[in-house]
């Protein structure tokens, strides 16, 4: 299977964090399995933002104020790539088309950077076409990095989308 670029391999707080985004997630996604990434979350402090495929912020939502919302849309969307009949390995096609390589970290916060850009092919002879980004936002407790939310389903690249 190809995996992703490891970006990391000399710094292990954003190795941490690349493993719990891009490996472990995509992973847990395609076997709809959100038992794996669960721990990956600090539920009391998420809130996640919808970009609606918008680069103008005044477009974006509260769509996710709490994990459990989350957690029924991610569960959604995973069930729902499971109906569908692909010509390749879909945890290698989300890998291919996956990139996260910017990591800011300072202190005890972190903004990762996670795009997606490629395509991957269905056994009916077409493609689902990933182009989007998400910025996740991390805190690390007790020496673990955290989720605490993200802004995602953007445009990618920015200036891509309708700021209608």
């Amino acid at each position: 299977m190809s995996l992703s670029t490891y970006p990391f391999p000399h710094d292990a707080d954003r190795s941490a964090i690349w493993t719990m985004l891009v490996p472990r997630d995509i992973r847990a996604y395609v076997q709809a399995d959100w038992s794996m990434v669960e721990g990956d979350f600090i539920a009391s402090d998420f809130m996640g933002i919808n970009g609606n495929a918008q680069d103008n912020p005044d477009r974006w939502t509260i769509s996710f104020p709490t994990l459990a919302d989350y957690r029924d849309e991610w569960l959604r969307q995973a069930h729902e790539g499971q109906k569908t009949q692909y010509a390749e390995d879909v945890e290698a096609g989300i890998h291919r088309a996956t990139s996260l390589t910017e990591i800011e970290i300072s202190g005890e916060r972190a903004i990762a950077h996670k795009k997606f850009n490629g395509e991957i092919r269905r056994a009916d002879g077409g493609v689902d076409r990933l182009n989007w980004q998400t910025l996740y936002f991390c805190r690390k407790v007790g020496g673990q990095w955290k989720l605490t939310g993200f802004v995602g389903y953007l445009p990618y690249p920015m200036g891509s989308a309708s700021s209608r």
